[in-house]
């Protein structure tokens, strides 16, 4: 068989390096991670919120270190610097290079220490009662999924009871009557523990709709419908094939639910039910800082703190989202 003639009546000879090559270098392809990670490259805003997240994270991890360089003890009274008369700091004993935040009234402890240091309990808490609350509505939401039927009615009626319930008036009532010492624990260790069960055992239902209905589509789908046809049971089918194909929609609902965990907790501070005093948290120091609306800054860092953190999640969930998702152009 002759080869090909181009329209002038010239012989066409195949070039296979042509195919092999392109623009001069080797066609490789490309993993689903190395795609997402070139869609979340592009996103500045994410990236920049993803950045954010790391320093803060970096910020809560290494607080003794950041508190011996540039502040003081979080829990330190500086009370000759405060006005015995107003109860506000003495003036020239504000914002300056001592205390970069400056000191909180009435008792003139530095509030860059305890904001540094409330990081360590926000974050802490918003983690585990994240990984908690994930934990309880991935395998409750893949099991409803997949098994269906009876199996699926009383779980999904379970959620729809935990969803209805008042958990902001029960996690005041249940912090407010726990003692200071329960369950072979106490203090700090004890609030943080409990703060972690109320949030993330409550919460759970929320993810455990989302993997439930992204199970339904799943278990429709035929990789596995090959498993049950060589013989795979159920929990093998859930661990091996449904889990593993979760994952992205399970990382991005938890880098949502931070902040939200985040904003509940600063929110019990505030009521008073969280950590107790004189362990510093963000929404203790601005329920602390109410009494006095005239020193602008006692509210202001703390108030930042929150809505930074937030945001940062909040940014990086988002672009985290669009780069895993398949269908993002």
């Amino acid at each position: 068989m002759s080869a090909p003639l181009d329209v002038s009546g010239q012989e066409m000879r195949a070039e296979p390096e042509a195919v092999a090559i392109a623009g001069g270098a080797p066609i490789q392809g490309r993993s689903l991670g190395q795609i997402a990670w070139m869609r979340l490259r592009r996103d500045k805003v994410a990236l920049a919120g993803g950045l954010l997240v790391v320093f803060l994270i970096l910020v809560a991890v290494f607080a003794p270190l950041i508190v011996g360089a540039f502040g003081q003890d979080p829990t330190q009274f500086n009370s000759d610097l405060i006005d015995s008369s107003t109860m506000a700091p003495k003036t020239g004993t504000g914002i300056g290079a001592q205390h970069l935040f400056g000191i909180e009234p009435v008792n003139g402890r530095d509030i860059f220490s305890r904001i540094v240091y409330g990081a360590r309990i926000s974050l802490l808490i918003a983690f585990l009662a994240t990984l908690l609350s994930v934990i309880i509505g991935t395998l409750l939401g893949v099991t409803a999924g997949y098994f269906g039927g009876l199996v699926d009615s009383i779980i999904s009626k379970t959620m729809d009871v935990f969803l209805a319930f008042p958990i902001l008036v029960f996690a005041i009532a249940l912090a407010g009557i726990v003692p200071d010492s329960a369950f072979g624990l106490t203090g700090d260790t004890l609030r943080v523990s409990l703060l972690v069960f109320i949030i993330g055992f409550f919460n759970w239902p929320y993810i455990g709709r989302i993997i439930r209905g992204q199970t339904l589509s799943l278990r429709e789908r035929e990789f596995v419908d090959a498993a049950r046809s060589l013989g795979a049971r159920g929990p093998y089918i859930i661990f091996r094939e449904l889990l593993p194909n979760l994952v992205a929609p399970v990382l991005v609902y938890s880098t949502l639910l931070i902040p939200t965990n985040v904003l509940f907790e600063a929110a019990l501070s505030f009521l008073g039910v969280g950590v107790r005093p004189p362990t510093p948290t963000w929404g203790g120091m601005l329920s602390d800082a109410v009494r006095f609306y005239t020193i602008p800054h006692f509210m202001f860092f703390p108030g930042m703190a929150i809505f930074i953190t937030v945001l940062a999640f909040n940014l990086f969930g988002d672009g985290l989202r669009d780069a895993l998702d398949p269908k993002a152009r």
